[in-house]
């Protein structure tokens, strides 16, 4: 009586064990090298333990970092609608006249007490503010009367930054003396420093805006922010700005 012989099967390296996958009844191919990349990367780390210590260092200075960015955003209230302003002056006659001519031109520099434009009686029109003239009316030979901005000038030393804050975006945070950073348009993102001069007593009737969930009017109020003008000489009346309140 002969017996049966047994066969032993080939060792082809696979994982018997492993559930069967269409076409191949062992581990499927994505699954072996999932499996050896995992063992190629936990011997490199064996070998080389500096690897997870960079790996650990990583991952902690990226907690710590998002954890500064979001406690700093969380101490101030951005302004997005901010322009540089100032005070404009309008210069005309105190009677009723004739404009003989004009003393200055747009862009000219002009002190407290200069004289602007000459009117044909011989009285003078005096500027009563130190400023820039931003804009003249040169109409010599014209009746002018005192209604009339015969010069217009900005009182340089009164520039500000002006924004518009919604009463529940943070105004009631707001306070005289805060620090504030902000940016101009024309300069990219280039920083500048100031302080919160003073906050509007009562809102912007032209900008009321609705609240989403209720409908209910948001009033919006101008707050004013103080810098050194003597050394930013290159922000003009009216560029576009933004500006960070910070809380503390």
């Amino acid at each position: 009586m002969t017996s049966a012989k047994s066969v032993a099967e080939p060792d082809n390296g696979l994982d018997k064990t492993a559930p069967a996958y269409p076409g191949n009844p062992v581990n499927p191919p994505k699954e072996r090298h999932g499996l050896r990349r995992r063992k190629e990367l936990v011997g490199r780390v064996r070998r080389n333990p500096k690897i997870l210590v960079v790996a650990i260092v990583v991952i902690l200075a990226a907690i710590v970092g998002g954890l500064a960015y979001w406690q700093n955003e969380q101490s101030r209230i951005y302004v997005e609608k901010s322009v540089i302003s100032a005070p404009v002056i309008s210069l005309g006659p105190a009677s009723a006249g004739i404009l003989d001519h004009l003393a200055v031109k747009e862009g000219d520099k002009v002190t407290k007490g200069k004289t602007v434009a000459y009117m044909a009686d011989g009285s003078e029109i005096k500027s009563g503010v130190s400023g820039i003239v931003v804009s003249v009316q040169n109409v010599p030979g014209q009746v002018v009367s005192p209604q009339v901005a015969v010069v217009i000038v900005i009182d340089t030393r009164e520039l500000r930054v002006v924004g518009s804050v919604e009463e529940d975006k943070g105004l009631a945070d707001i306070r005289p003396g805060q620090k504030v950073v902000f940016t101009v348009d024309a300069f990219g993102s280039k920083e500048y420093a100031g302080v919160v001069d003073s906050i509007s007593p009562t809102s912007r009737q032209s900008d009321i805006v609705f609240s989403i969930s209720d409908k209910r009017e948001v009033r919006q109020f101008d707050v004013k922010v103080r810098y050194d003008v003597l050394a930013y000489p290159e922000l003009k009346n009216g560029m576009s700005a933004k500006m960070w309140i910070y809380k503390q």
